[in-house]
């Protein structure tokens, strides 16, 4: 008859759907090049599974990892150690088969502890019969041998230092991949909820077409672009790159982001008090070193007047219809490193065919194998040659001709906006 415990132990291994023996897989990571390897589990050749089973949960405290009936009436029967992921599968043998002899043989299951004489001593007053005592082996641990109850004979092993070692390096190991995964999976969240903070709309004008893009390095990254509809037909084309990279580039690009959004609504009236307003938040709520460079312009649609504020940015390119270039350089300093800030703007008129192009230093300063810079120059060049096309795809071309030019490895996050005036 079985325990009381076994009773518990098998009714809720049965409480539990049945499946057969070959469908219960591990979790199996499918994100390494090397193809997966586990250990299943070693057959144990008893009399009576329910004796075995007994043995094994009561004497030695396992567990029930599967008891199931298949259809054509054979009972598997698994039995694990609390520790590890090893199962032994007791298995009854009809009389006329091969391996009905071989019950009571079994001599090579070998199992591992960290405490040999306090597993001995547990075991032993459970009922356990030894063999012998623990005694040192040959290559320096300690060991001891017991029966089950049909005979067959398994080997108790304890720690001995090499394998202390390697079990050290291998917990070590794997602390090492569930951090490389909760990272992996923390970036993946913040990647999502980053590329929620860049435009999700666009605010329709008459005499602007317009596009913008961020080609993050990782998967977090610092660079900003925006779009503010300022009403009363000014829209405002923000572009920002915040000094750091990754996940604390991300934190502040979402504080920036945070700010120029929630204080928009009074861009159009003073659009200077704006950003120093913008400016002072973003000083209050960053360390000391933190800061960005940020190009603010506001374009009128009834006008077409551009005004813009360049604070520490590079220089936006102004291509006329004509070919001729205007650079629109800075106009204050950067943003964050200052409390006492000011800032001034300029102003252009846009005429039709005229081309607005914003970008961030990863587009200029991309490298090539001699440790040439795209630079400024390639971006005229790029942005003259493709000049006739669409913003989005004048964009696609720029992106393009970089990639081309670093040979597609991008070391820095590469922002661009493209503004052409409507004829």
């Amino acid at each position: 008859m079985r325990s009381r415990a076994t009773h518990i132990k098998v009714e809720r291994a049965m409480s539990k759907p049945s499946v057969p023996v070959w469908d219960v897989q591990p979790a199996i990571r499918l994100n390494r090049e090397d193809p997966y390897l586990q250990l299943q589990q070693v057959l144990v050749f008893v009399r009576d599974q329910d004796r075995s089973m007994e043995f094994f949960v009561d004497c030695l405290g396992f567990n029930i990892a599967l008891d199931h009936r298949n259809e054509q009436g054979d009972r598997w029967v698994i039995v694990a150690p609390p520790d590890g992921t090893a199962r032994l599968c007791l298995v009854f043998p009809p009389p006329e088969s091969d391996d009905h002899p071989l019950i009571g043989k079994g001599r090579n299951t070998v199992f591992l502890t960290e405490n040999i004489e306090a597993k001995y001593r547990e075991w032993k007053e459970r009922g356990v019969h030894f063999v012998h005592p623990p005694v040192a082996a040959p290559w320096g641990s300690v060991y001891t041998q017991f029966d089950d109850v049909d005979g067959n004979r398994f080997w108790l092993i304890g720690f001995d230092q090499a394998t202390r070692d390697v079990e050290e390096q291998r917990r070590l190991t794997e602390e090492r991949l569930e951090v490389e995964r909760r990272t992996a999976r923390e970036l993946e969240i913040a990647r999502q909820v980053q590329a929620r903070l860049f435009p999700q709309r666009i605010p329709e004008v008459r005499t602007l077409e317009y596009a913008g893009v961020c080609i993050q390095a990782r998967q977090v990254g610092g660079d900003y672009y925006d779009y503010l509809d300022l009403g009363g037909g000014l829209l405002g084309l923000v572009l920002a790159d915040i000094a750091g990279k990754g996940i604390a580039g991300a934190l502040l690009m979402a504080n920036l982001q945070a700010n120029l959004r929630s204080q928009g609504a009074t861009a159009s009236d003073r659009p200077e008090s704006f950003l120093e307003s913008v400016n002072r938040v973003f000083y209050e709520n960053t360390a000391n070193a933190d800061y960005a460079t940020l190009f603010f312009a506001e374009y009128d649609d009834n006008t077409r007047r551009l005004r813009y504020a360049n604070c520490g940015h590079l220089p936006a390119l102004l291509l006329r219809s004509d070919n001729t270039l205007e650079w629109l350089g800075s106009t204050s300093t950067v943003l964050g490193l200052f409390v006492g800030w000011a800032c001034s703007f300029e102003e252009r008129r846009l005429n039709p065919g005229d081309i607005l192009l914003l970008y961030t230093d990863g587009a200029t300063e991309s490298f090539n194998e001699a440790a040439e810079e795209f630079g400024e120059q390639g971006l005229v060049e790029t942005l003259r040659q493709y000049r006739d096309l669409p913003p989005r795809s004048l964009i696609d071309a720029i992106v393009e001709k970089v990639r081309a030019f670093n040979h597609g490895e991008q070391h820095d996050d590469i922002t661009l906006i493209v503004a052409r005036c409507r004829t």
